[in-house]
């Protein structure tokens, strides 16, 4: 009897987090969306023990998690297989569905969520995302498949797929992993057959800047991309901070990496970082520690100051007379 009643209070609190209307939320803070990371799900345990600390934070904050899929195995699963173009159509739809999102939200992003995200600003941004924290996210791309956790078998049937041929076509359509790596060795071959990641960079060469990606993503408030200091899953870790490994050159070293203000990205304003952050309203934070280790002290000061806000003032319509 009692492990019954555990189990229903189990599924009682999935449901509340699942479903954004089923708790009671104050109408004059700001709504958070959070796009949880690889191998992670809406209702992981870990994802809704995250918003309820935020919860604590800022007390009847509505939250929702962004799902790929509705049950939890199959949002696991699509992590690691499907097409990410694809998926964020799907999630520009489902948060333009929800009505307390309607006047706009902030966003965080656990590892590729933050990446994610970060396509539906410069793609969609309706509604609209006031600020944006991404931790661990590889925002130039990966130029290495990270290693698996033992019995880890998506992760290993992804990783053994995507090292038979990161670049085929059937990679870039169905491998997520893929669909974001970077070989720094072969830049004319990632520019010509990734199709995600050199887009949502405005980097491709034969091709004309967006400049609705651009507008969208200096429409911003803030910008805060979150690096970990011991990050071994992100290669180079400075992914996270628009990074990347230098390519082969005889007076270059291997390994060099090419920082945030020396990319072209950057320096020319392909999406808009530049403006952001002369403007400043781009913040390059570190956590300490490896790849998606979240400590309170880590969190809880970027939680405190870029999510939570009012909502009530911002939505105040001014007529000009």
């Amino acid at each position: 009897m009692i492990l019954r009643s555990l189990l229903l209070f189990a599924v009682v609190v999935q449901l509340v987090f699942a479903s954004p209307f089923a708790s009671s939320y104050r109408k004059d803070v700001r709504p958070l969306v959070i796009w949880h990371g690889l191998g992670d799900s809406h209702s992981s345990a870990g994802m809704l023990e995250f918003a309820e600390l935020i919860k604590s934070v800022h007390p009847g904050i509505f939250i929702h998690a962004v799902r790929v899929e509705e049950s939890i195995e199959a949002d696991q699963r699509a992590g690691w297989f499907g097409n990410v173009e694809e998926q964020i159509v799907k999630v520009s739809e489902q948060l333009a569905s929800i009505k307390e999102l309607e006047g706009g939200f902030d966003a965080i992003g656990f590892s590729q969520g933050g990446q994610f995200l970060r396509a539906y600003v410069e793609i969609y941004n309706e509604p609209p995302v006031h600020n944006l924290i991404t931790f661990g996210s590889q925002h130039m791309g990966i130029s290495d498949i990270p290693g698996c956790k033992p019995g880890d078998i998506l992760c290993r049937l992804a990783a053994n797929a995507a090292r038979a041929g990161v670049y085929t076509s059937w990679a870039q359509t169905h491998l997520v992993q893929a669909q974001y790596f970077r070989d720094h060795k072969n830049l004319d071959l990632y520019l010509a057959t990734n199709h995600f990641l050199p887009t949502i960079n405005n980097e491709v060469p034969s091709i004309l800047k967006n400049n609705t990606y651009k507008a969208n993503l200096v429409s911003l408030s803030n910008l805060v991309l979150v690096a970990f200091s011991e990050d071994q899953t992100v290669v180079p870790k400075e992914s996270s901070w628009f990074g990347s490994f230098a390519p082969p050159d005889e007076n270059v070293e291997e390994g060099t990496i090419i920082p945030l203000k020396e990319q072209p990205l950057y320096v020319e304003d392909w999406i808009g970082v530049r403006t952001l952050d002369e403007s400043g309203r781009l913040g390059l934070e570190i956590c300490e520690g490896r790849h998606m280790a979240l400590s309170r002290a880590c969190w809880e000061p970027l939680v405190t100051t870029y999510a939570g806000g009012s909502l009530r003032a911002e939505n105040t319509l001014v007529v000009q007379s």
